[in-house]
C-alpha cells in the first residue's frame, strides 16, 4: 500500500525539507501540503490522506484544534504532531484532540519516515517523552483492576493491534460484542480511545503466560 500523506507545518523551508524526505520513500506519496490549520483541514477532506502530519503552532486555527476538526471529519486519518513542543501541556492537548502519534522536530529521518509507516498499520508512534505524559494523564484506580477476562482479552488484541472485525473473527464474538467490550474498557481505565487503552495495556497488565 503507498501512504497518502498530507504535511501542516506554517514554515516552507521545513515542509520542502520534509517533501524531499518523503520523496526518498518509495512506500510514501505526499498529496499536498498547508500552511496553517485551516488549509490543512481542507486539505484533508480534499485528499483523504492516510497519514497527516501536523505542527502545532500554525496561524489561523492551531495544529490542535484542526486535529481536532480533522478527526471529527475523517476518523481513518492518522495524526501525527511533528513539532518543536515537548512540554507536557502540548503533548497532552495534541493526544486528547486526536492524534495518535508526537514526534519532535529533532527526530531523525528514518525515524520520521518509520513513524509515519507505523501511523498507517494503525500504531502510535510516540515520541518517549509523550508516551510518559500519556501514561501519567491516565493514572487508573481500583476499578480499572475490575476487568472481566473477556474484557481483559479484548483489551489484550487492541494493544495487539488488532481492528475489531480481527477481534471478533479470533474471538467468534460479534463486531458489536467486541464495541461493548471496549466501552466498558475504556471507562474503567479512564482513557478515551484505542491508543490510549493500549498503552495502559502495555504499562500495566502481566505478559501473558
Amino acid at each position: 500500500m503507498t501512504i497518502r500523506v498530507v504535511i501542516a507545518d506554517d514554515h516552507a523551508i521545513v515542509r520542502s525539507g520534509l517533501e524531499q524526505l518523503l520523496s526518498t520513500a518509495d512506500d510514501i506519496l505526499l498529496v499536498a501540503t498547508a500552511a496553517d490549520g485551516e488549509q490543512a483541514i481542507e486539505r484533508v477532506e480534499r485528499e483523504h490522506p492516510h497519514v497527516v502530519l501536523m505542527d502545532l503552532s500554525m496561524p489561523n486555527i492551531d495544529g490542535v484544534e484542526a486535529t481536532r476538526r480533522i478527526v471529527t471529519i475523517d476518523p481513518e486519518v492518522r495524526v501525527i504532531v511533528l513539532t518543536s513542543f515537548g512540554d507536557d501541556r502540548h503533548i497532552s492537548d495534541a493526544l486528547n484532540a486526536g492524534a495518535v502519534g508526537y514526534v519532535l522536530k529533532h527526530a531523525g529521518p528514518d525515524e520520521l519516515l518509520d513513524a509515519i509507516r507505523a501511523a498507517a498499520r494503525g500504531d502510535s508512534p510516540l515520541d518517549p517523552k509523550a508516551a510518559r505524559v500519556l501514561l501519567a494523564s491516565r493514572r487508573v484506580g481500583p476499578a480499572a483492576r475490575q476487568l472481566s477476562a473477556r474484557e481483559e482479552e479484548v483489551l489484550r488484541l487492541v494493544a495487539s493491534g488488532l481492528a475489531n472485525k480481527q477481534i471478533a473473527r479470533k474471538l467468534t464474538i460479534s463486531e458489536r460484542t467486541v464495541k461493548a467490550h471496549l466501552t466498558n474498557v475504556f471507562a474503567q481505565l479512564g482513557v478515551s480511545d484505542r491508543t490510549q487503552a493500549a498503552l495502559w495495556a502495555k504499562e500495566h497488565l502481566p505478559p501473558n503466560d
